[in-house]
């Protein structure tokens, strides 16, 4: 199965993508009605486990596709010396910068990470945690997982870690476009450096407000596959299939997945 034929492109996401309205979605964590709070339980646990495990860490993070949102690096701040965010739409950007400015107005993480801070032993020590994660964020850059350079005109030293959460399957129209992006984004890995991923495999669609987005119908086969030819050797993967239904999003599963970058 492919996605949709009406492919949500990149204009689409800069004219239509409301970053207020997709976190009012999807990340209001205190309210039991969010339809993504299973999700992204189930995300923030994963990336726990993965940046605790002891093996991925180093000097620089590089988040590719960062969205208007920050969870995915609440327990990767713990690991590097900097990160550097990134994404596509101008909005997106202005609404992750308000949040690292502490501008009013920002969407209020706090539960978020005080969830993660009481899965990492110690929920009274959210505002340490969202103190350490604005320093060590150093710049919010453009991205386009389409070119070779997906950061042009910015140049950067290669990272030891890049992470990418739920971007890659709404970026690319078909499998071709998805395996060019994954090489794309990994000319900024170090060799022996981490790929960690979050994606939604078995999903066509997600709604933000009353406007759909298209999101490339992938299998754990496809994902697996499509990281081998980019250069990497697999460590670990996790797919764990949705326990409720949801009308926002046609997701099946979530899979989690680190991977080590080859020597050249």
């Amino acid at each position: 199965m492919e996605s949709p034929a009406s492919f949500t492109a990149g204009d689409a996401y800069q004219k239509d993508f409301d970053p207020a309205v997709y976190l009012k979605t999807y990340y209001s964590f205190a309210s039991s009605h969010c339809p993504g709070n299973e999700f992204l339980e189930l995300n923030l646990r994963s990336l726990l486990k993965i940046f605790t495990s002891g093996g991925v860490k180093g000097d620089t993070l590089i988040d590719i596709g960062s969205g208007p949102t920050i969870y995915q690096l609440l327990s990767a701040c713990e690991n590097f010396k900097e990160i550097i965010a990134s994404d596509y739409t101008d909005r997106n950007r202005q609404e992750l910068e308000k949040w690292l400015k502490n501008e009013p107005g920002a969407f209020d993480w706090t539960p978020v990470v005080k969830y993660v801070c009481e899965l990492e032993g110690d929920r009274e020590k959210w505002a340490e945690k969202e103190d350490k994660l604005r320093k060590k964020v150093k710049q919010v850059l453009k991205c386009d997982v389409s070119k070779s350079n997906i950061l042009a005109p910015v140049s950067l030293p290669q990272a030891d870690c890049l992470l990418s959460t739920l971007c890659l399957e709404n970026a690319c129209k078909d499998l071709k476009s998805y395996r060019a992006a994954l090489k794309n984004i990994s000319s900024l890995l170090k060799p022996g450096g981490h790929l960690v991923m979050l994606i939604f495999l078995k999903e066509t669609y997600y709604m933000v407000g009353q406007r759909r987005f298209s999101s490339l119908y992938l299998e754990q086969e496809s994902v697996e596959e499509a990281v081998r030819e980019a250069g990497y050797d697999i460590q670990c993967v996790e797919v764990t299939p949705k326990c409720s239904e949801s009308t926002f999003a046609d997701v099946e599963a979530v899979m989690s997945l680190v991977a080590c970058k080859q020597p050249a």
